[in-house]
C-alpha cells in the first residue's frame, strides 16, 4: 500500500506520471508574473486576468518549451488553463509518436 498513488496525485486531471501540467502552470504563472499557486488547471483566463495578447504570449512560451506548433485556429478556442493543458498534451503526444512520424509506417507527407 505505501506505493499506491495518493488521490492528490491525480487531482486536476493530471495523471501521476504527468509532468506536463505543472510545467504548463509554471509557464503561465511566469508569463503573467503571478505566483504559481494562483494558477490551477481549473482557472479560466478571465479569472487570471489573461487577455488575448497575454494568451498569445503564453502560447509562444509553450511552443518554445515543448517544441510544438499551436495552430492559429486552435489559439482562438483556448479560454482556460485546462484548454491549454489539453491542447499542449495532444500536440506533444502527436509529436512523440514515432510510429506516425519517423518510421515511415504512417502516411507519406507530400
Amino acid at each position: 500500500m505505501p506505493d499506491e498513488i495518493t488521490p492528490a496525485a491525480s487531482v486536476n486531471g493530471a495523471s501521476p506520471e504527468d509532468d506536463l501540467t505543472p510545467r504548463i502552470l509554471r509557464i503561465i504563472a511566469e508569463t503573467q508574473r503571478k505566483d504559481v499557486s494562483l494558477v490551477t488547471i481549473d482557472s479560466s483566463f478571465e479569472e487570471l486576468g489573461i487577455d488575448s495578447m497575454d494568451g498569445v504570449n503564453i502560447v509562444f512560451a509553450l511552443e518554445n518549451e515543448f517544441n510544438i506548433n499551436v495552430p492559429d485556429e486552435e489559439v482562438k478556442n483556448i479560454r482556460s488553463v485546462r484548454d491549454m493543458v489539453d491542447g499542449v498534451r495532444k500536440l506533444v503526444d502527436q509529436g512523440s509518436n514515432p510510429s506516425a512520424t519517423a518510421s515511415g509506417a504512417g502516411p507519406a507527407a507530400s
